[in-house]
Parts: structure tokens; C-alpha cells; sequence
């Protein structure tokens, strides 16, 4: 038995593991969109994008996916599996199968853009740089087929796949859907346990349950984001989001502008203006959430509310809506994102994406950026090189869409909509397993400078066992 890493190695997108049972039964947890810059050792493997492979192995022997929850860089790069020969099936929640869909589906589009931007050029294109430029887009007939694939599986329900192989989800916060995996497999009559955390979720976080218990295991693989510092803000979000509300709108007649990703994010900060819409009665300010794939979303989670808290729950049977209130706009086309720049009533404005990388929140910024009575409020993680996080770190001006603009908008920024654990909430999970039992620990899905600081504190902890795993490591389990 053994345990390979093909993705979320060293750096955060990609999560992509391989777990190989009696030397032939294979099964492939997360198959996530790598974000990061191509590693230059995948072009020294077998399989290269100029041959139109983009994965490290032979697809067609995979016997099963799983997937512990939906966002792309841990389900993007599903239907390229399926492009490349997979004929499996994919294990996953029933809030993880829908929500996918809708990612899939938003990066088909992309996809699709990027191919007709490719094939628009009006020369013609090397063979093999069109392979490497083309190898990974995918068309939403793919992610149709990849959908075929999926079978969803019940929370803390012990599913066997075969008499040496059991699969159970855990919740594990973070997202709707969202799970921790226990893998129970069996191979020359020994069963071993291997744990996989995904992202891990916050405890007391707006809709979401708190992540559960979690088994001891023989192995685990835990994700590492943010392990090497803790959350700033310790105020409640309803406090946060009513302090800002208050200066950028009310004291002063000015503009909200929140970029937010769609799925997730967008929700809990909807529940959020709903709690103080009803209890705090603010003057009339319209809210526009300026993204279909949110409204979308916001139905999905309203549907599978039994997977949210018992707060969110007992929230909708008392006003019928986790999100939907009065004064609240869903902004479903693009005409109608651009109208609003003519409104001049303070307003909020939420839109994606939540890093300004793309997306309808570039335009919204572009007008506002330069406005001193505008508020650009941050509240999610900003890749280094984004244009949010350029904001967040301090730039006096930024170039977006070509221009130039000076910063005079107010930029705030806060932490306590992250969907992450922080450090205590890793160590937290962690601690569920004993040190003397735990054979090994593998840390994933984090830059390679939070990993080193992570491991040093498990092992400071007593988990000596905590290994960082390179890109195509291989390890035996048994």
C-alpha cells in the first residue's frame, strides 16, 4: 500500500493524492486545478501537456475518485480526468456533487473564452504549443459527462466500496458539503486507517457546522493554510459588518463595494446582513449581489439548510429566508452590473471575485477606486500579485484593465469571513490523534514557507512523525 502526491505539495492549489491498495486497486482523492505556476519537474514525467496528457499517471487505471468538497482547486480538474480515459465513479456529498456542478460549469466557460481566444489569433498555431495551450480547457459537455460520474455518499455513513475498502465523510466546516475523509483499507489481511482533512473549517462560523470529531488514524494528511498564524479579528461578524456599515454608509453617504467570492463566501456575508436587517434596522440600503453563480449558491445552500447549524436553521424557520430580505437585489446580467455605477444613493455592492482577479468586481473597482467616499471592504484571502492584494497591503495606485488608478477609496480588510482554520484550529484537529499511535503525518495544500513553520510546531507538539511532501513523492504505508 502506498501514498503518492500529485498536487498541493509545497504550494496550496492542485490537492490531487493517490492512494494505491494491493499494488493495483487505485483510488485518487481531489483532482483540484493547479493556480500556481507549472512545475518545471511534471515537464520531466512520462505525461506532458505537449502530448495532450496533463496528469502524471495513467488515468485509465484509476478505479475511484473522491472528493471532499467542491471548490475547483480540489474538483477543477475532474473533467479532464474523464477527458483522459477515467471511467470510475466519483464518491462525494450530495451538497458537494451540486455545488461542483455549478463550478464546473463556470470553468467551462472560462474555458471556452480562453479557446476561442486561442483559436482567434488568425495565424496558425504550432501543434504542440496548441497541445500545451489547449491540454487542460475542458467544454461544459465535459463537465456534463463528469457529472454522470458522481455518487454521493451521507455524512458519518460508513460506505463500503468493497470487502477491503470503506469510505466515511466527516464534516469539516468550511464550505456546504464539505468533509474530512476516512479511508478503511485492508491489504495481506491488515486494515490500516488513512485520514484526509481537506480544508478545514472554523468553529462558531456564520451558517456552517463546526468541523466534528475526527477518528484516530494510522496516517493522516492535513491541509496547512494557514499554520503558521492565527486570525486577527476576534469580534463577531454581525460586529465587524455593523462597525463598517455604520462609517462607510450611514455617517457618511457614501459606497460599499465587498468583493466576495461567489460560493461560500457571499453566503455567510448574506446571513450576515440578514441577522442585522432584522435586528439592528438600518436606514434603506440597497444591497446588490452582483453575481448569478451567487444567487445560484444562495439556493443550493437554502436547500441543503439541514447541513448548515442549528442558528441557521432555526434562523429560517423563523423568517422563511437565510438570505433573501427586503432592500436585497440580485443583479443577474451584465447590463444591469453596469447600471449600477448610475446609482448614487449609498449602496452595497457585492461582488466576485474576492481576490479582483477577473470577474465583475473589476469593473465596480475601476469606477470606485478613485472615489474618496467609496469603502472597499476586503474580507477573504488575496493571492500575492492580485489586485486585492495589492490593496491590502497598502499600494498607493494599482493598474487594472490597463489603467492607472490612484488609491483614494478607504480599504478595510478583515479575517473573520475566512472559511480556513487557523493554527489553533489545526492544532485542534490534530490533537485527535495520539502522537504514539499517528505512524506518519503529512502536511499539504500551504506555502512551503507556512509548512516549515507548521511542522515545527507539531513537532515541538510531540508529532516528531511530520513529514513535507515534494511533488510525485511516493510513500509505503505497509
Amino acid at each position: 500500500m502506498k501514498l503518492g502526491f500529485w498536487g498541493a505539495a509545497r504550494q496550496v492549489t492542485g490537492s490531487m493524492y493517490m492512494l494505491t491498495i494491493d499494488h493495483d486497486y487505485k483510488v485518487l482523492i481531489d483532482c483540484g486545478f493547479d493556480f500556481d505556476k507549472e512545475r518545471s519537474d511534471f515537464e520531466s514525467t512520462e505525461y506532458k501537456k505537449e502530448d495532450g496528457f496533463i496528469f502524471p499517471f495513467e488515468v485509465t487505471e484509476i478505479n475511484l475518485v473522491i472528493l471532499t468538497h467542491a471548490h475547483v482547486d480540489h474538483s477543477g480538474n475532474l473533467p479532464n480526468l474523464i477527458k483522459e480515459g477515467y471511467e470510475g465513479q466519483i464518491l462525494c456529498t450530495q451538497p458537494t456533487m451540486e455545488l461542483s456542478e455549478l463550478l464546473l460549469a463556470d470553468s467551462a466557460r472560462i474555458h471556452k473564452l480562453k479557446l476561442n481566444s486561442i483559436h482567434g489569433r488568425g495565424k496558425k498555431i504550432n501543434p504542440k504549443l496548441l497541445n500545451k495551450l489547449t491540454a487542460d480547457l475542458y467544454l461544459e459537455s465535459h463537465v456534463k459527462e463528469t457529472m454522470d460520474r458522481f455518487v454521493c455518499i451521507g455524512f458519518e455513513r460508513r460506505f463500503k466500496v468493497h470487502e477491503n475498502l470503506f469510505v466515511t465523510f466527516h464534516y469539516t466546516g468550511h464550505l456546504l458539503g464539505a468533509a474530512s475523509i476516512l479511508i478503511e483499507a485492508r491489504e495481506n489481511g491488515e486494515w490500516v486507517k488513512i485520514g484526509f482533512s481537506g480544508d478545514i473549517g472554523r468553529y462558531n462560523y456564520p451558517l456552517l457546522k463546526d468541523p466534528q470529531p475526527f477518528p484516530e488514524v494510522d496516517y493522516l494528511v492535513c491541509e496547512s493554510t494557514y499554520g503558521n498564524r492565527t486570525h486577527e479579528t476576534t469580534e463577531a461578524p454581525e460586529a465587524v459588518l455593523r462597525e463598517v456599515i455604520q462609517s462607510s454608509l450611514i455617517d457618511i453617504p457614501g459606497r460599499l463595494i465587498i468583493p466576495s467570492f461567489s460560493v461560500g463566501r457571499t453566503q455567510s456575508l448574506l446571513y450576515i446582513l440578514n441577522k442585522l436587517h432584522f435586528s439592528e434596522h438600518f436606514p434603506d440600503i440597497r444591497i446588490f449581489t452582483d453575481s448569478p453563480m451567487a444567487m445560484k449558491s444562495s439556493q443550493l445552500y437554502e436547500k441543503f439548510r439541514s447541513h448548515l447549524n442549528k442558528e441557521a436553521q432555526d434562523f429560517y424557520k423563523e423568517n422563511d429566508s437565510l438570505f433573501n430580505f427586503e432592500n436585497l437585489t440580485y443583479v443577474p446580467d451584465l447590463e444591469g452590473s453596469k447600471a449600477l455605477s448610475n446609482h448614487y444613493e449609498p449602496c452595497i455592492i457585492i461582488s466576485s471575485s474576492g481576490m479582483i482577479h477577473g470577474g465583475r468586481i473589476e469593473n465596480h473597482i475601476l469606477k470606485n477606486l478613485e472615489n474618496p467616499y467609496c469603502t472597499i471592504f476586503m474580507i477573504g484571502f488575496s493571492a500575492e500579485g492580485t489586485t486585492g492584494n495589492k490593496l491590502m497591503i497598502g499600494a498607493d495606485r494599482v493598474v487594472l484593465k490597463g489603467k492607472s488608478l490612484e488609491v483614494k477609496a478607504r480599504i478595510l480588510k478583515t479575517d473573520v469571513f475566512s472559511g480556513h482554520a487557523d493554527l489553533k484550529g489545526l492544532m485542534r484537529f490534530v490533537e485527535q490523534q495520539k502522537p504514539e499511535r499517528l505512524k506518519k503525518l503529512f502536511l499539504v495544500h500551504g506555502e512551503a514557507e507556512v509548512m516549515d513553520d507548521f511542522q515545527k510546531t507539531l513537532v515541538w507538539s510531540g508529532y516528531e512523525q511530520t513529514v513535507i511532501p515534494e511533488y510525485g513523492n511516493e510513500f509505503e504505508l505497509i
